[in-house]
């Protein structure tokens, strides 16, 4: 049961209570700084930061057919993206692991390396962006990775008593029913498509554009086929595999069965390691790579590549639950002011919309 309070400490309560309101009502009442969307511990995010991120942003597509709500929506995501980016930057380098000039040129560097002076200052333009933006956007991505690998990544542990209590509860799921291939991707598409990108900002806008860039793609892998998996990380229009330089997993024989002829006799043609030709497909055109061959059957837990998968897939998943929980701590401890979510609050209120 909860004790009464002691006249001194009601007086006391109600007197926190009063200041806490008067605090929040002169809060509220103080005008936004001129042209800031937000402050992360004193630091502005200003709109044109804001504008310049949507214009980039994949949500700006469908700006012609949103209406004001649905662009004002999607502005505030953008911003709490920006917000949250700004927070870990400000994290790393208070920790002394904000990537230097060094990194970002490098990176840089590597970012331009396919392309002519002109063709990477019109891939800026194309996307509204400036050199100064792209360099600001290496550094903080350079940034928040270093963070994450000190602070997460590097302290993940997965031990074989995990990597064992998975598979014997997941035991079926190792029993192979039939041939498969380890197949991997590399994906052009020849459509104007906004939604449709690539890590090198290098989207093919006609037919022959993307074919001739497939070819140059396929060029550098007969001369570095090692390099299948970043070639596909840096221009694969596959967002499922992309991520996983065009990693595709183990398809069944079957499943090649129903796809298309030409693809069918690429894989059939390839031993594990081989590259194929170009493929004409009806997404575009797409190299293949066979990673390895499957035969039907039970996998054991001591399978090599049986432990692989399972440290990997459980590597992944506590790094997207610690990372999630993570970015919530780092929010709690940063002084956020979102200017831009108070003024649509302020202005509904107003308009009574």
């Amino acid at each position: 049961m909860l004790r009464p309070l002691g006249s001194h400490a009601a007086r006391r309560a109600v007197a926190v209570a009063a200041a806490m309101v008067l605090s929040f009502a002169s809060a509220c009442k103080k005008s936004a700084p001129a042209n800031v969307a937000a402050t992360v511990n004193n630091q502005a995010i200003t709109y044109t930061e804001l504008e310049d991120a949507y214009r980039q942003s994949q949500l700006a597509s469908t700006e012609k057919d949103a209406n004001e709500e649905q662009v004002m929506a999607q502005k505030l995501q953008v911003l709490q993206t920006l917000i949250d980016n700004e927070v870990m930057r400000q994290r790393a380098e208070k920790t002394g692991l904000l990537a230097g000039d060094a990194d970002v040129e490098t990176n840089l560097n590597q970012l331009k390396a396919p392309y002519t002076k002109e063709q990477f200052d019109d891939q800026l333009r194309k996307n509204n962006m400036t050199l100064d933006g792209l360099k600001a956007q290496i550094r903080t991505r350079l940034s928040i990775d270093r963070l994450i690998n000190k602070d997460i990544t590097s302290h993940i542990t997965i031990t074989d008593a995990d990597i064992a209590a998975f598979y014997n509860a997941n035991k079926g799921s190792f029993n192979v029913a039939e041939p498969r291939v380890h197949l991997a991707q590399i994906l052009v598409t020849p459509a104007p498509d906004p939604n449709v990108r690539n890590l090198k900002n290098s989207k093919a806008q006609t037919d022959s554009e993307a074919r001739r860039k497939i070819e140059e793609i396929l060029s550098a892998l007969k001369e570095h086929p090692d390099d299948f998996a970043k070639l596909a990380q840096a221009y694969s229009e596959d967002p499922a595999s992309t991520p996983n330089g065009g990693d595709l997993g183990f398809i069944p024989e079957s499943a090649l069965d129903k796809a298309s002829p030409e693809l069918r006799r690429a894989v059939n043609g390839l031993q594990p390691g081989g590259i194929s030709p170009v493929i004409h497909a009806q997404e575009g055109y797409r190299i293949i790579k066979v990673i390895s061959r499957d035969t039907p059957g039970q996998r054991k837990l001591d399978d090599p590549s049986v432990q692989q998968s399972i440290r990997e897939m459980l590597r992944n998943r506590k790094l997207q639950l610690l990372q999630s929980a993570y970015y919530e701590v780092a929010r709690d401890d940063a002084k956020i002011v979102n200017y831009l979510a108070r003024k649509v609050l302020e202005t509904a209120n107003k308009t009574g919309k």
